[in-house]
């Protein structure tokens, strides 16, 4: 999630490593795909099938859960169970734990993503400028810039990309101690993201609420005892796939 990394973010590692047992650690694996093909080859040949891009951070990659329970694949799942019309590919995901919206950037120039085109483009990135105490305002200057990139990918049309809001780990045992302050610093990161958000005219989803629910309610925590657990992100896509879907249709 949010912590200064053992090795420069800005390198984009090509390998899978098992997470570490501090729970405020980085050991990383990068997701460029849960596929086993090329990071951008649509191995599906239906041409009605859909392709996802998820962008972001630990929250995206779904750092101490099972790669079926990362969000963006429980999305794909509970939009193709759900109905017969719309049918989305494997999420491809461009994601590593501890990367600031700079990383990212990085990242996507390195894997050259801008010369791809996808039906559905996601974005949830921010929390590690905070953590890093990197000011707002570069958050600001930064942010825009993969909204653009985000609807150049989806061929211009803005209806096909959405944000999802940055989680509150004040709400979690890692950040229980200092939550108060967490919790007011993310939430101006929040304001700034909706605001930008709006201002692109692209969908937002609020899930810090979600994550504000501990420790109220149970298993909403991954086992590291920072990043959201499988059930906390199920309990995301469950607010806002139907507004996905229809998105898509």
């Amino acid at each position: 999630m949010a912590c200064k990394p053992d090795q420069d973010q800005n390198d984009l590692i090509q390998s899978s490593s098992t997470p570490s047992d501090n729970p405020n650690g980085d050991s990383i694996e990068v997701a460029l795909s849960d596929r086993n093909d090329l990071p951008f080859e649509n191995s599906e040949n239906d041409t009605d099938t859909l392709r996802y891009l998820a962008l972001g951070d630990s929250y995206t990659i779904g750092e101490s859960v099972a790669p079926g329970e990362r969000w963006p694949n429980q999305l794909v799942e509970k939009i193709n169970s759900e109905q017969d019309n719309v049918h989305l590919s494997s999420a491809q995901i461009i994601a590593q734990t501890g990367w600031t919206t700079a990383n990212l950037s990085n990242a996507m120039d390195q894997q050259n993503v801008d010369s791809q085109q996808y039906d559905l483009v996601s974005l949830l990135i921010g929390v590690n400028n905070q953590y890093q105490n990197q000011p707002l305002s570069l958050y600001q200057a930064e942010f825009p810039a993969l909204l653009q990139r985000a609807i150049d990918l989806v061929g211009g049309d803005a209806s096909k990309v959405f944000v999802v809001s940055i989680p509150d780990y004040g709400y979690t045992p890692f950040g229980s101690g200092n939550q108060a302050n967490i919790s007011s610093s993310l939430a101006q990161f929040n304001a700034a993201c909706l605001e930008m958000t709006t201002a692109a005219g692209l969908a937002h989803y609020n899930i810090t609420p979600i994550s504000q629910q501990y420790p109220g309610t149970s298993g909403l925590v991954a086992a590291d005892g920072l990043h959201p657990s499988g059930y906390q992100y199920q309990l995301w896509v469950s607010s806002f796939w139907e507004n996905v879907l229809d998105q898509l249709q």
